[in-house]
């Protein structure tokens, strides 16, 4: 076991170069690694890189673009200067801790990709293993990042906490009742970093630049992504553009001749939750379902391979995640806990009883939810699944052959459900 330990602790260096050019026709993008004068107990300076890569045994670089700019085909890609996550200075980390590894800059990253389409309010997101476990808006910071907790206080454990709003002392208290690896904010009020800073592992990170963030919503950067032949396949970066009611479309197909219509159109609430859930679906793996309800996700399901399948696999996470918060609320413990205290003669069975009678009675928290499918549904199945549980409304791409048997579903029951369709895929793997 202490090998193992001594596995993760480990800072295994690597030997990537300092500067990396990358030639596209006779335009040059130059990037430069990122390293850091990390200050040790002694007093002296360590130069550090990435901590490692996605696994302790592989090495890894963090590079910034500092040099060049690319167009191509009149798009605009994000220029020198612009940087977030790797223009990171060590005195943005205002406290190392263990310092970050691939992964814990990867969640950050995705955590800004998200949050750059929820700046009009208090936000904060929760990820985990570069996927949000966890989205919500609040009445202010501390009110979104504990409803964001709330969502799923099981995956949250070890996770990475990117806010929209600079961290008061209220937010850091709820914070430093957590387990998590990394908490970032574009900074850090009076008061809040003491609280913060009595975990001597939490990397705590400022960047400044999420108060422009909206300003990164239209940009573009150049994806890689290596092959194991040493290929590489480059993309443009995906762009929300499902940012106000208007952009929403009216669920409408033909088949054999007949139209097709949703009859019951959603309402504001239902179209908030749509805009703000399709935000949140922009940073989820693919294929993926969501469920979300005034301004918070209810059950994120992230890539599985079927759509009909990762629609259940979001609903048996909201109720799992139901279970446990009930559980917190009324007995100070996890589910998980509560059934190991059980299973020791320690507590009564007619606990668990109780809270699992209350998740059926609930539904695990989805009635009334809007589901969100980054896809259109092949069939109807997939919608079925959500409107069994009790959603009231629903946004996907549409496009299928098939959107009139989904049309027909949301028709057939009482209530009738709603659903628009964005006409944009949401892919992201």
């Amino acid at each position: 076991m202490s090998n193992l330990k001594t596995m993760y602790s480990t800072i295994l260096g690597d030997h990537f170069p300092m500067e990396m050019t990358i030639s596209l026709g006779d335009q040059k993008l130059v990037y430069r690694k990122r390293t850091w004068k990390i200050p040790q107990e002694d007093g002296s300076f360590d130069e550090r890189g990435v901590r490692y890569g996605e696994n302790p045994d592989q090495e890894a670089a963090l590079y910034e673009l500092v040099n060049g700019n690319l167009i191509l085909g009149g798009c605009a890609f994000i220029e020198p200067g612009n940087g977030l996550v790797s223009a990171i200075q060590v005195e943005d980390m205002l406290q190392v801790g263990k310092h970050p590894g691939k992964i814990n800059l990867t969640d950050i990253d995705n955590g800004l990709n998200i949050l750059k389409y929820l700046m009009d309010k208090p936000a904060a997101v929760i990820l985990k293993h570069n996927n949000p476990c966890g989205a919500a808006y609040g009445n202010s910071l501390a009110h979104a990042f504990n409803r964001a907790l709330r969502c799923d206080r099981i995956a949250a454990f070890g996770g990475a906490v990117v806010m929209s709003r600079p961290c008061d002392t209220d937010t850091a208290e709820l914070l430093a009742s957590n387990y998590l690896e990394v908490v970032c904010a574009p900074d850090f009020e009076a008061g809040a970093l003491d609280i913060l800073k009595k975990s001597k592992n939490l990397r705590i990170i400022r960047i400044a630049a999420i108060d422009r963030l909206t300003e990164f919503e239209k940009f573009r950067f150049v994806d890689f992504k290596s092959l194991i032949d040493g290929g590489i396949i480059v993309q443009q970066s995906a762009v929300n553009s499902i940012r106000k009611p208007s952009d929403l479309k009216p669920a409408v197909a033909s088949w054999q001749g007949k139209e097709f219509r949703c009859e019951r159109q959603p309402n504001q609430r239902e179209i908030e939750d749509m805009l703000f859930g399709w935000a949140v679906e922009h940073g989820v793996t693919s294929n993926s379902v969501l469920y979300v309800k005034d301004g918070c996700t209810v059950g994120i399901g992230t890539g599985e391979q079927d759509r009909v399948g990762v629609a259940e696999i979001a609903v048996h996470k909201a109720y799992i995640k139901y279970a446990d918060i009930l559980c917190f609320d009324k007995h100070g413990i996890a589910y998980a806990d509560l059934e190991l205290a059980i299973n020791k003669g320690e507590r009564n069975v007619a606990e668990k009883q109780e809270i699992d009678s209350q998740v059926r009675k609930d539904r695990g928290g989805i009635p009334g939810a809007v589901m969100i499918s980054d896809a259109f549904f092949p069939f109807r199945d997939g919608a079925d699944v959500g409107i069994r549980q009790g959603v009231s409304a629903i946004l996907q791409a549409g496009g299928s052959l098939r959107d009139f048997e989904t049309i027909q579903a949301c028709n057939e029951v009482e209530p009738r459900v709603a659903m628009m369709f964005t006409g944009q895929r949401s892919f992201k793997h």
